[in-house]
C-alpha cells in the first residue's frame, strides 16, 4: 500500500506541474448566470431520481474544480442529461464566473472545516489530492469534507466501474478496497466543510 500511495503521489506532482492556468472568474456575474443550478444544488438534501444519491453541495466548493466538472459535462466527458443540458450553453467565461459564484458560497466553512483528527487509514491516499483534513490542497481538485455520503460513495464507484472518467481517480478507486467505499464517503461527509448554496 506504501509504494502505490508514493507512486500516485508522484503520478500527482506531475500532473499538478502540467496544468494550465485558468481564467478568472466573476462571481457576481455568476451569481446572476447561476440562479438556475439553485433549482437543484440549493435544496439541502434533494436527490437525483436514479441512480438515488444526494445531489452534491457545492457551497466552498474549489472554482477551478467546478470549472472541469462544468466543462466535463459540456463535453459529454461527464454523463448527466441535465448537467450536460446545463453546460452546452455556457461559454468559457460563464462556466468560469458561475464557478467563481458557488466557490465564493460557503467559504468560511471550508476555510475552518475539516478535521484535526487523524484519517481513518483508508483515507490517508486522499490526502494527497484532497487534503490531510478533506479541503482540497489544489484548486482543481475538490473538497471533500462535508459532502454528501451518498453523493461520494456514488462518485467512487463510478470511478470503479469506469462510467466517470478521470485518470488519476480511476487508478486510485481501482485500489481501494469495496469494502472502503462507504467507509471513506461516511469519513469524508462526517467532516465540517462544503455547505448546500441556497437561495439569499
Amino acid at each position: 500500500m506504501k509504494i502505490a500511495a508514493s507512486a500516485a503521489t508522484l503520478l500527482l506532482a506531475m500532473v499538478f506541474l502540467a496544468q494550465p492556468a485558468l481564467a478568472e472568474g466573476d462571481a457576481e456575474a455568476g451569481q446572476e448566470l447561476g440562479y438556475t443550478c439553485l433549482g437543484c444544488h440549493g435544496i439541502e438534501g434533494y436527490r437525483n431520481a436514479y441512480p438515488s444519491y444526494r445531489v452534491p453541495k457545492l457551497g466552498g466548493q474549489m472554482a477551478g474544480y467546478l470549472v472541469i466538472a462544468l466543462k466535463g459535462y459540456r463535453s459529454g466527458e461527464r454523463s448527466h442529461p441535465t448537467m450536460r443540458a446545463q453546460a452546452k450553453s455556457m461559454s468559457d467565461q460563464e462556466i468560469e464566473d458561475v464557478a467563481a459564484y458557488l466557490a465564493s458560497l460557503g467559504g468560511d466553512t471550508v476555510a475552518s472545516g475539516g478535521s484535526k483528527a487523524a484519517p481513518v487509514e483508508a483515507a490517508t491516499a486522499c490526502a494527497a489530492c484532497h487534503g490531510q483534513n478533506g479541503i482540497s490542497v489544489n484548486a482543481e481538485w475538490p473538497t471533500l469534507a462535508g459532502q454528501y455520503e451518498s453523493y461520494l460513495e456514488h462518485a467512487l464507484n463510478q470511478y470503479r466501474d469506469g462510467s466517470r472518467a478521470n485518470a488519476i481517480m480511476a487508478a486510485q478507486a481501482a485500489i481501494i478496497a469495496e469494502e472502503d467505499v462507504a467507509l471513506l464517503a461516511r469519513y469524508f461527509a462526517g467532516l465540517k466543510g462544503l455547505e448546500t448554496t441556497k437561495v439569499d
